[in-house]
């Protein structure tokens, strides 16, 4: 029986109260942390290699062990709530069916980091979802899990939910911070890094829902026991895996990191491609990771074999397209999405992203040239590496893949349309 951490309460309308998770041994990882000393807290988390489920995958207790204990300055713990990535959804999941899960892990980590106030940053089109995270921060107040003395000790903890206003930059941690402070949503120069000047000015933690989720699991039952769940070294436990697209079964599953590939995920679990179609590619972790040929499945799904093959884990937003549907047209959707969503403050990410839609969209619109594939090729190396954030490589990444590996696509659909075009000249001649 695999384990099951994060979605033991998905799609179970009875779990969001208060009184069912206390029913099932909700806060008793926050009851644990309370008698241990911050310092074993982040022993805990950096023994159990869980590494943050928002994309980037940066060691959760390094990460926490980065904030400067003597600082004068208040700490934050800021949840990113904000999940923009296209083909991820899990974090809505975990805020809905378990709020108290969310809250439950940021309380020990911002006891662990000396945190007296936490923010929980959610896009502004998860009205339902913040509402139920606001029903349950309410909850633990009159509980006094929150408040003054947490759950009867000396540390206090104040929780709020900020809303964003849509906006996929604010996913990025420090573009996130600066909307949070009430300014425009860009991200910030780096260094200094938010665990040494983040929120306001203090130090800060940003960590996703699933990664806050996973928390009182890992200081219930340990560190080691966490790790011992993942099949790869230096990371541990289960992870989420989103499954939209062209499958007969899409929906969230939980695995332990890197026990399933992704032939596995997609033909065992979810039941092979819909219709009896044949697959034509996968994108596996949200749209800005690069694109794999249906020749490009027996990975695992963990971070190190997703890199190794050419493409990330990502947000583990993993889009099926099968042969139905173009090469030509996935990209330039999701270039299309990225071109909207620059914030503008990085040079080769607004005027890039812009140029790399136009192109494809000469391409679809029938006047594309064969030089154009070497042209987006082009203006996305220059994308690449050369942004503030990860937007620009989020953008160029998938435009790289999909060129070369669908380049056979991109030619017959310019010879097609060369070829219609000349037709109808040739015809609008003889008219005349």
């Amino acid at each position: 029986m695999p384990e099951i951490i994060v979605s033991k309460f998905f799609y179970n309308k009875e779990a969001a109260p208060l009184s069912y998770y206390k029913a099932h041994g909700g806060y008793e990882g926050l009851k644990k942390a309370l008698g241990m000393t911050p310092g074993a807290i982040i022993a805990e988390m950096k023994k159990s290699n869980m590494r943050g489920r928002g994309g980037a995958g940066f060691p959760t207790g390094m990460k926490w062990g980065f904030i400067p204990k003597e600082s004068k300055m208040p700490k934050y713990m800021v949840c990113n709530a904000d999940e923009s990535e296209p083909g991820t959804f899990k974090d809505r999941a975990i805020m809905t069916y378990s709020p108290h899960m969310l809250i439950e892990g940021m309380a020990i980590g911002s006891f662990a980091i000396g945190a007296r106030v936490a923010y929980i940053y959610i896009r502004g089109e998860y009205v339902r979802e913040a509402g139920i995270l606001e029903k349950a921060i309410e909850e633990a107040y009159k509980a006094g899990i929150l408040g003054e003395k947490v759950m009867g000790s000396d540390f206090k903890l104040d929780l709020y939910v900020h809303r964003g206003a849509g906006a996929y930059i604010c996913g990025e941690e420090t573009g996130l911070l600066n909307s949070l402070e009430g300014k425009r949503g860009e991200p910030r120069v780096k260094p200094p890094f938010p665990a040494i000047k983040g929120a306001f000015g203090g130090p800060t933690i940003v960590n996703n829902v699933e990664t806050l989720a996973a928390v009182p699991a890992i200081i219930l039952k340990g560190g080691e026991w966490f790790a011992g769940l993942g099949k790869f070294p230096n990371s541990g436990g289960t992870r989420l895996y989103c499954v939209s697209g062209h499958v007969n079964k899409p929906g969230l599953y939980e695995f332990a990191c890197g026990a399933v590939t992704l032939r596995e995920l997609i033909y065992d679990h979810c039941g092979g491609i819909r219709n009896g179609n044949k697959l034509k590619a996968v994108i596996p972790g949200g749209s800005s990771a690069p694109v794999l040929t249906a020749n490009e499945l027996d990975i695992a799904l963990d971070i190190e074999p997703m890199m190794k093959a050419g493409t990330m884990l990502g947000s583990a937003g993993v889009i099926v397209i099968d042969e139905t549907w173009s090469a030509v047209k996935a990209i330039k959707r999701i270039t299309h999405f990225y071109a909207h969503e620059s914030c503008g403050q990085c040079t080769p990410c607004r005027e890039g992203c812009r140029w790399m839609e136009d192109v494809l969209h000469r391409i679809l619109d029938g006047h594309g040239k064969m030089t154009d594939l070497d042209l987006l090729l082009n203006v996305a190396g220059n994308i690449n590496g050369k942004t503030l954030c990860a937007l620009g490589d989020a953008a160029a990444g998938p435009v790289i893949s999909f060129v070369k590996k669908f380049r056979h696509e991109f030619e017959e659909m310019i010879r097609n349309e060369t070829n219609a075009l000349n037709g109808r000249l040739s015809a609008e001649q003889g008219k005349v």
